[in-house]
């Protein structure tokens, strides 16, 4: 009988202090909705911005795993991923205060009494597991990995620190029972000699032996005893599953991993991810972009506006979306109060709003109805030119900007016209004839 997908019933939550920013952070974990995945949403950030978990999305592997989406970025994923995947939960939004989970005991225990406590439950789709046809194996000097074709999930893994001592040896297979209690208690462990160079790399501000074994020689330092006698082993293979959760699917493979780290985990995880992209099966970040405008969708939130748009405070000028007309028209206001950024300059004593951001609103406006086409998915609009630009009355604080941007021409999905008007109380303020570039994603500089 095919699994199910599982979320979580309730949302929990947990504080403590990050490992390498030393701040105190709040997390918690929220259920979502089938084939969502998992989603870092950073909570203290304007606009809550979400970053998801896929291996495209990683941008540092220095003592651990982060990954960014624009500005927004969330270090030291691995130990959250893996309680949630080793504990068989496909789907969860994961909310921090701060750019890092806590780093708590060092292990991924506390996540997953986390995830336990908020009660895993089973959803109606079937979970969609990728399995791995023929051997791959990425290297990295005296390091390598290798996945093996496998009806299951093994990782058999050798750990050694660069010195080569504290050799260690596990073999095991593993479902959520395994896991629980053979992988999520192992430690997070550092050498003695590494401690002064990762502090000038800005790295385990919040790092102690609350949250670490550190190895000196052939001393162990540990606030309490090892609680495996191969702890250190364990806890690779703890950061291998959460790293491999970057695949946005769990995997049927053998991994063997001879002294893995981060960098050389994601670099498996990246070709694995090469393999289901030729195969069709990767899980792409499309499903979870939300950039895009619904053919259903009429009126937008500020929520949404912020999914559409790229800018952020003090450069978002549509506080709504009103109506939306198709392709063709879309409303949209703008709020204008005095605590806008710009009325402190503008002018003391005499505050009145910028034409040149009215025009900035129209641009906006019209660039959501961009969006709004089939063939945008994908796609940037950059503002180009502005015509036949007219101000008319001044805007002051009070004023509700009802913006009405009309989609005149498309050419050859690389150009676009579009008429814009500003209104006040019915009353036209400004307007102008705006010209937009389509271009992918990626291009624009």
């Amino acid at each position: 009988m095919p699994a199910k997908q599982r979320t979580i019933r309730n949302e929990r939550s947990i504080k403590g202090k990050s490992l390498h920013t030393g701040e105190e952070v709040n997390l918690t974990i929220k259920p979502a909705e089938e084939n969502q995945g998992f989603v870092f949403r950073r909570v203290d950030l304007f606009g809550k911005p979400e970053i998801i978990p896929l291996s495209c999305n990683v941008t540092e592997l220095v003592r651990s795993t982060t990954i960014s989406n624009g500005n927004a970025k969330v270090h030291t994923i691995e130990h959250v991923l893996s309680a949630l995947a080793g504990c068989g939960v496909d789907n969860a939004i994961i909310e921090l205060d701060a750019s890092e989970p806590p780093i708590l005991d060092g292990s991924c225990r506390p996540f997953v009494n986390l995830v336990l406590e908020a009660e895993p439950v089973e959803q109606n789709a079937e979970r969609e597991y990728y399995t791995l046809p023929e051997p791959l194996s990425v290297t990295s000097g005296n390091r390598s990995m290798i996945a093996l074709p496998y009806d299951g999930f093994r990782i058999t893994c050798t750990s050694a620190d660069d010195r080569g001592s504290h050799v260690q040896h596990l073999s095991i297979d593993l479902d959520p029972e395994t896991f629980v209690a053979q992988i999520a208690p192992a430690r997070t462990f550092t050498v003695y000699e590494d401690i002064e160079e990762l502090l000038k790399l800005g790295k385990i501000r919040g790092g102690s032996l609350d949250s670490a074994i550190v190895i000196k020689g052939d001393k162990i330092l540990s606030k309490e005893p090892l609680r495996f006698e191969d702890e250190f082993v364990r806890h690779k293979i703890l950061d291998i599953v959460g790293d491999l959760a970057l695949l946005g699917k769990p995997i049927k493979a053998h991994i063997i991993a001879v002294r893995p780290g981060h960098s050389l985990n994601s670099d498996l995880t990246k070709k694995i991810g090469e393999r289901m992209e030729r195969e069709g099966k990767v899980v792409s970040e499309k499903k979870n972009n939300k950039s895009v405008v619904l053919p259903e969708e009429t009126e937008l939130d500020i929520r949404r506006i912020l999914d559409v748009l790229p800018h952020r405070f003090p450069f978002v000028m549509i506080d709504r979306v009103i109506s939306i007309e198709g392709n063709e028209v879309l409303v949209g206001i703008k709020n204008v109060s005095i605590n806008e950024p710009f009325f402190t300059g503008h002018f003391p004593g005499h505050p009145v709003m910028p034409g040149v951001l009215q025009l900035e609103a129209m641009a906006q406006a019209a660039g959501i109805l961009l969006l709004r086409r089939s063939s945008s998915e994908g796609k940037v609009a950059f503002f180009m030119s502005a015509d036949k630009v007219k101000f008319r009355k001044p805007v002051v604080p009070g004023d509700q900007l009802v913006i009405t941007a009309t989609l005149e021409k498309v050419r050859g999905n690389k150009l676009a016209t579009a008429s814009v008007e500003c209104k006040v109380n019915e009353k036209a303020v400004s307007s102008a004839k705006l010209m937009f570039s389509i271009v992918d994603a990626g291009e624009g500089s």
